[in-house]
């Protein structure tokens, strides 16, 4: 019983005196008294770096399961880009920029995803960009979802919305299709 009062007079003597030392006083500095290390397991495998691109390179991406894999081309860029019809168009302040993507199944299982999801722009400030749905004059927009069998490909325009003054400096895919990141350098 002396034993643990003796260290809860201790505990509540040492919090006191810490509190004591994080007032105002741009003088007075607490010191932490003890020093707690906690050790994490390495990952049994480290993760893959990002790969950098740019317009015309292409990326492969493994999918989340066995076989999938894909190939992702930027092909062109259109910034800003004009919309199809003058029904749709980007709001007040900003602008559309377009990016045809190329993806080609590489692997030997069955592609079925949406290149929509997961892509996203960055520009130089670090601020990042959804996709939008829209159609611009440049060509068609790639589809929603896209089913590829082994060596099948789509072909289509990705749009995006950002502000008029922003540099875009990065396209990025991933997310919705694996845990990696293709990413492509803008100039």
């Amino acid at each position: 019983m002396r034993r643990t009062t003796t260290h809860t007079i201790l505990v509540v003597a040492l919090g006191l005196g810490l509190t004591a030392c994080s007032g105002d006083d741009p003088e007075a500095t607490a010191k932490p008294a003890i020093k707690t290390t906690v050790e994490t397991p390495a990952p049994s495998t480290p993760p893959l770096a990002p790969k950098a691109a740019g317009i015309g390179d292409t990326v492969t991406l493994k999918g989340y399961n066995d076989g999938e894999q894909i190939a992702a081309t930027l092909k062109k860029v259109s910034d800003p880009a004009v919309p199809k019809t003058s029904f749709s168009g980007p709001g007040s302040g900003k602008r559309w920029i377009a990016y045809e993507f190329e993806i080609v199944n590489t692997g030997p299982a069955l592609y079925d995803g949406a290149a929509i999801i997961g892509m996203e722009i960055a520009d130089s400030d670090g601020r990042r960009f959804d996709s939008v749905v829209g159609e611009v004059k440049a060509g068609p927009r790639m589809a929603f979802g896209t089913t590829l069998g082994p060596g099948e490909k789509t072909l289509g325009w990705l749009v995006f919305e950002a502000p008029e003054t922003s540099k875009i400096a990065t396209v990025l895919m991933g997310g919705g299709y694996s845990d990696q990141e293709g990413r492509w350098k803008l100039p």
